[in-house]
Formats: structure tokens, C-alpha cells, sequence
């Protein structure tokens, strides 16, 4: 058997000790480690807490409660980013991110404690390797764990105080904005998670003549071609991560692709219908917040969704009827 020592540094940590978390990359995934790192400061508020995030993300974690600063690093340049994270000289590394760039951060980080995933690759490197989140909490090996569950999981195995697992937290300071307005964000990164833009005209229609809010159309950049039929509506397109959250933040209603913009909505609690492809929805869908999920069954899905395997069109998605997504926003608009 472990040591406590050795296996929950969170216990045994000195006041004042530095922890670097590595999270890196994914929109959504960095905004679903938020509930573990309000697990950690809640449980051990006395510790220096830096995350590391691509530097396009690192905006994302700024002004959160939850941790001390972020470490923004250049994609390509792990060796600059581990020389910064050496300086900090930590206590403890943990690399919530799995890919091979932050376990090499994590493994050559300095710390006393270099913690990981024990299935993901390279698992070598560490010195406290992380079982499945299914034996931490207790559930079936097979039983689906939320994202969010994986990580807050890692907390407990380091030593935090057992405790219900928290939403996602997010600092933003929204503006003013002249009426109620709807976010409809119609992009995905692949076409197996992308409804069709007409069934979003329909939806954006409805919203502002039934709700009385005002959709505002947000796809990324480069990704014009999707906003071609939202002539009537104002369209926001690769807006930064910052005016993403304050956008979000003020917004009455989220209606939306499975993806990132989704998972901050959520860490706004903002009233979500968030529309299903090829993942998984118990293990992406909004964490802790008033939220429906539009999907149907499929026995091909989840997969890996950067095509359809099964199909010449990806059914799961382009399967979903408006009437559905409808009925939910009345649902969901009627709680509120």
C-alpha cells in the first residue's frame, strides 16, 4: 500500500507550497479542470496554484478565485515552458492534460511530486500515478464519468477533502446590453458535431418572435461560411477568449453545438440547450447547470467524430429535429 505521504502530497503539502497544474489545450476540457481547481483551493487555500494553458486559452482562467496565476506558453516550445515552470521551483506537478508535450513539462517540472493519469501515455514520468476516476469514486469500471468527475477525481486521489464535486467557475465581467439576447453558436471542429444552419435559422426565428430575446450567432474564425444564412441576426465571429466569456456571461439563453463555448455558458449557469452528435453526453455534457441535451440514439456513437464511419452523412447529428430543440427551450426558459 501507498504511503499517504506519497500518494496525497495535498495532506502532507507545507503552508504556502506551489502547484503547477497543465492543463495546455481544448477549449472545453480546460473549462471542465475548473471544478478541480475549486476542489483544491477550497480544500488547501494556503497553496500557489499555477495553471498552464496554450497562450490562446491562458485569457480563459484569468481573474478566476481559484488559482494564482496562469503560465501562458507557446505551442512547439516545451522546452521554454519547462524552464519557466523550474523556476517556480513546485512542490507538486499535476498534468491534467495527458498528450506527450505536458508530460514531458510534468516529468522534467523539478517537483517533489509529478502526478498523472496512470492510464494515459507516458505514465513512466510520474511518481504518483492516478487511477481511473471509476475506482477513486467508488463506480462500476465501466460506468460512464464526466469529465469533470475525471479531474475533480484526481483531487481526491492527491488528498482533498471528499466533498460533491462543484460547477465549473469562471471570472467575467459582462456589460450592459440593451435587451435580453440568446447566444446560438452554430461551429464545431468536426461536421459529426455541426447541426445544420437552416435548423438554426429556424430556432434564432422563433427565439426572438416567442422569447422576445435578441440571438446573437457566434461561430469562429475562419468560419464565415457558416454565418451565410444569418443575415437577419447580428453574428459574432472569432471573438476572443475574453469577449467570449463576457458575451456569455450576459447571455439569457445558450443554444448550441457540444463544444467549448457550450462548457462556458454552463460556468455561467446559463439556461443551456446544447445539441449532440457523435460524443458522448454523460461524459461531455453542461456540467451543473440548467441544461437540456438534444441527441439521438445511434448504436455507432460515441466515436471518434472527425468523420462519420457508419454512415455517408453523420445521421446522429443532422437526425435531431427543431422541434425538439424548440420544446426545449420552452422548458427550459419557462424554469427561469
Amino acid at each position: 500500500m501507498a504511503s499517504r505521504g506519497r500518494d496525497q502530497p495535498l495532506q502532507t503539502l507545507p503552508l504556502g507550497a506551489t502547484v503547477v497544474v497543465i492543463r495546455l489545450r481544448s477549449l472545453g476540457d480546460a473549462v471542465l479542470t475548473t471544478p478541480a481547481l475549486r476542489i483544491l483551493r477550497e480544500s488547501r487555500p494556503d497553496l500557489d496554484v499555477t495553471v498552464v494553458l496554450d497562450r490562446p486559452l491562458a485569457p480563459l482562467l484569468e481573474g478566476s478565485p481559484d488559482i494564482d496565476q496562469v503560465l501562458a506558453v507557446d505551442r512547439g516550445r516545451t522546452r521554454q515552458a519547462i524552464e519557466k515552470i523550474r523556476r517556480d521551483r513546485p512542490d507538486l506537478c499535476l498534468n491534467l492534460h495527458g498528450g506527450s508535450s505536458s508530460a514531458w513539462m510534468t516529468w522534467l517540472s523539478g517537483a517533489r511530486y509529478r502526478a498523472g493519469y496512470a492510464h494515459f501515455a507516458k505514465s513512466f514520468v510520474y511518481n504518483i500515478r492516478i487511477p481511473r476516476a471509476q475506482q477513486i469514486l467508488g463506480l462500476p469500471g465501466e460506468a460512464p464519468v464526466h469529465t469533470a468527475e475525471h479531474h475533480a477525481s484526481a483531487m481526491f486521489h492527491l488528498g482533498a477533502d471528499r466533498r460533491p464535486i462543484p460547477g465549473a467557475r469562471l471570472h467575467a465581467e459582462p456589460g450592459p446590453a440593451e435587451r435580453p439576447y440568446a447566444v446560438v453558436h452554430v461551429a464545431a471542429a468536426y461536421e459529426t458535431k455541426r447541426w445544420q444552419a437552416e435548423h438554426f435559422v429556424r430556432v434564432a426565428e422563433v427565439v426572438r418572435e416567442r422569447h422576445g430575446l435578441e440571438p446573437v450567432i457566434l461561430a469562429g474564425p475562419g468560419q464565415d461560411d457558416l454565418l451565410e444564412q444569418f443575415g437577419a441576426f447580428e453574428t459574432r465571429r472569432g471573438v476572443s477568449i475574453a469577449a467570449l466569456k463576457n458575451l456569455l456571461a450576459g447571455a439569457s439563453l445558450f443554444v448550441g453545438n457540444d463544444s467549448g463555448p457550450a462548457h462556458i455558458a454552463a460556468a455561467f449557469e446559463v439556461p443551456s440547450a446544447v445539441i449532440f452528435g457523435s460524443s458522448s453526453s454523460p461524459v461531455w455534457g453542461p456540467w451543473r447547470t440548467p441544461a437540456e441535451v438534444l441527441e439521438t440514439e445511434w448504436p455507432c456513437k460515441p466515436c471518434a467524430g472527425d468523420r462519420c464511419y457508419a454512415f455517408d452523412e453523420p445521421r446522429c447529428i443532422l437526425s435531431v429535429t427543431p422541434d425538439s430543440v424548440l420544446a426545449a427551450i420552452g422548458r427550459l426558459l419557462q424554469k427561469t
